[in-house]
């Protein structure tokens, strides 16, 4: 029990330096680039971030079990929003922009709603696993070409004075940005390795243990990110981040796990666990419109994210079978 204690502090350690370090690096790029902010926060720090479940869930799905990459995925889904835009929210309220309120937002419940559709047979099929990933490539596509029509003038100023005030280069910048997530993705293995040794000792289900220590464990990167863009004040990137990293989740993790090695899908995955998935998107969507004008989730409604996500933890704490 000692490693896998060692692992997991030596894992969180890492991941809190790395991704300040890596949303340094990716808000210098998008200003070189000339990409919208929200582009960087759905794509960049999206599928960076959420490369630790990809890599988790790929591995758990080629060694026979399935209920930890599912629950890997909806589980991380869950702490994004309820546990991690709820921290964030308290520590800085968020702006949300009626862009995102018309487009991203209701994206992110619909695509939620055809991964619930097609598991809802109680099986991850080859099959359904391609749809996922083909919506996914749609969906990138539909992003790149929406991010050349859109501007952002705030963001493009914020980012200027970020730059200056750290002085980098453009290959430096580059060179935080792939340092930074390296060691986000290492540093997410070595903390999820540790923390399911110990949950493993404590008896709990696969499922339990997916959704719970793998998916916090995984979260760990957007929690940094999210938490060191709101201290800079880029609320556009914190909140794409989230929105980004779910959409990788459910189409990109779960996508490739099921491409892997097909699976069955439990009721309890089906019936207690992508509903409340369901239940935080329409709440994010509900705390953060505003009629004609941008929204702000406040820090009421982070703490009732959070406050959601401890009960829901709690709940499955107490019943790991």
């Amino acid at each position: 029990m000692v490693v896998p204690v060692i692992a997991t502090l030596v894992g969180l350690a890492i991941l809190a330096w790395s991704a300040e370090k890596f949303v340094m690096g990716a808000a210098t790029v998008a200003r070189f680039l000339g990409m919208a902010p929200l582009l960087i926060g759905m794509i960049v720090i999206g599928f960076g971030t959420s490369a630790p479940e990809i890599v988790v869930s790929s591995f758990a799905a080629a060694q026979g079990t399935p209920e930890i990459a599912l629950g890997n995925a909806f589980g991380s889904n869950i702490a994004n929003i309820g546990l991690i835009l709820g921290v964030t929210a308290i520590v800085l309220p968020i702006i949300v922009k009626r862009g995102i309120l018309r487009k991203e937002m209701p994206l992110l419940i619909v695509v939620t709603l055809v991964a619930w559709l097609l598991l809802s047979d109680g099986e991850l099929s080859r099959g359904d696993a391609a749809v996922l990933v083909l919506l996914l490539i749609v969906l990138l596509t539909w992003s790149v070409m929406q991010s050349k029509q859109e501007t952002d003038g705030d963001y493009a100023h914020d980012v200027d004075q970020e730059t200056d005030e750290r002085g980098l280069s453009r290959k430096a910048a580059w060179i935080w940005l792939v340092v930074g997530l390296v060691l986000l993705v290492l540093s997410s293995r070595l903390l999820v390795w540790g923390a399911t040794k110990i949950a493993q000792e404590l008896g709990w289900s696969d499922l339990v243990i997916g959704l719970t220590v793998v998916a916090i464990g995984t979260s760990a990167p957007e929690l940094a990110s999210s938490l060191a863009a709101a201290r800079k004040g880029e609320n556009d990137l914190a909140l794409g981040n989230i929105i980004g990293s779910n959409l990788f989740n459910t189409l990109g993790v779960v996508g490739v796990a099921g491409l892997i090695a097909p699976a069955a899908v439990g009721t309890d995955l089906l019936y207690r666990d992508i509903p409340m998935v369901m239940l935080m998107t329409v709440l994010l969507l509900v705390f953060g419109f505003r009629l004609r004008r941008n929204g702000r989730i406040n820090r009421f409604e982070g703490a009732a994210f959070v406050a959601l996500w401890l009960g829901y933890t709690a709940y499955l704490v107490l019943n790991p079978a």
